[in-house]
């Protein structure tokens, strides 16, 4: 038996409703949609599934809701030097938009594998840009600070208040569909699943919330074979950069351990193919990592569990549209 995640962290119901009172000023409340799937997809154990469609924040991403929460509550002396985070392109959105609200200065450390259409994105929201190697970002992670970086840093998921401004994903997802008793959300930091897990907790107990991870980074997975927060030893970098680190930090793993069932994980072929039903069905492009919450949510594993009603966590949409059209087959 695990203490509660919560003796040591100040993430509760009371403060993702907080939260839920200033999100708005910046994030948007996004609908809730069926997934109509094909005849030949479709069968009778499946359980009917929804989109959250995080996709149509103003950043792409469900991140400038964590990301206002924490910089909203940050004093005068705090922002004065400027914010700065480390991402892989939705967290530094989120926080250049939420900087940009607060009057603050931002700067981004970023992954170089960040996608052009992020990296335009961030800098449109006036961020300064510092690119570093996946390693020193996942460094920086771990270590929350780098000596290259100057001002106020927010943790771009093991934060009290960004994974509090998560959580109000699920409180509308718990109004939208009360007799909701499965969320998929894909898995980068766990910031996502913290806070979604700590809401349905509290007014869905009965459900259950799984982590999507792709097969070329699944360290949650691992964790949760190892008991502990673990390293995925075999880590390669793929289209899913929004998901599946190298590892599962060790402050995040009571929050995770205590909130998520299980993770399943999907390989990236199963991926491609659920960013191309959505776009079908749903018209919506979704990113790499929200695309594993899909394929998650339509795998025979999750099925077995009996679930009947499904909410996959559409994370973010921000992906180059070539490399959408390759992946989809789209245009041939």
């Amino acid at each position: 038996m695990i203490p509660p995640a919560t003796a040591k962290r100040h993430i509760s119901l009371d403060t993702i409703r907080d939260a839920s009172r200033s999100v708005y000023d910046v994030a948007i409340r996004t609908p809730l949609v069926r997934l109509d799937l094909p005849p030949a997809v479709t069968d009778t154990r499946r359980p009917d599934i929804y989109l959250k469609l995080e996709t149509l924040q103003p950043i792409g991403s469900f991140k400038i809701r964590g990301a206002w929460n924490a910089i909203r509550q940050l004093n005068a002396r705090q922002l004065a030097d400027g914010v700065w985070t480390v991402s892989a392109g939705n967290a530094a959105q989120g926080v250049a938009l939420a900087a940009r609200n607060a009057g603050a200065a931002c700067s981004v450390m970023v992954m170089d594998t960040a996608p052009e259409t992020k990296l335009r994105s961030i800098e449109r929201l006036g961020a300064t840009i510092v690119k570093a190697t996946y390693e020193e970002c996942w460094r920086t992670v771990e270590r929350h600070g780098s000596d290259r970086m100057r001002g106020q840093f927010v943790h771009p998921f093991d934060d009290d208040q960004f994974i509090s401004g998560n959580g109000t994903i699920g409180l509308e997802i718990i109004d939208d569909l009360p007799s909701v008793d499965a969320v998929i959300a894909p898995v980068g930091g766990g910031g996502l699943l913290a806070g979604i897990g700590c809401a349905l907790q509290a007014l869905r107990p009965q459900a259950r919330i799984y982590a999507a991870e792709p097969e070329t980074a699944a360290p949650l997975s691992a964790s949760f074979r190892a008991g502990r927060a673990s390293n995925f030893d075999t880590w390669q970098a793929s289209f899913v950069d929004g998901a599946g680190g190298r590892s599962v930090l060790p402050t995040m793993w009571p929050l995770l351990q205590q909130w998520v069932a299980e993770s399943i994980v999907v390989s990236l072929k199963e991926a491609a193919e659920a960013m191309r039903l959505t776009a079908e069905r749903v018209h919506v492009i979704a990113e790499g990592a929200a695309a594993c919450a899909i394929a998650a949510a339509l795998t025979p594993a999750l099925a077995a569990r009996g679930h009947r009603k499904v909410v996959a966590v559409v994370s973010g949409g921000n992906i180059d549209l070539e490399k959408f059209a390759q992946l989809t087959g789209a245009g041939h």
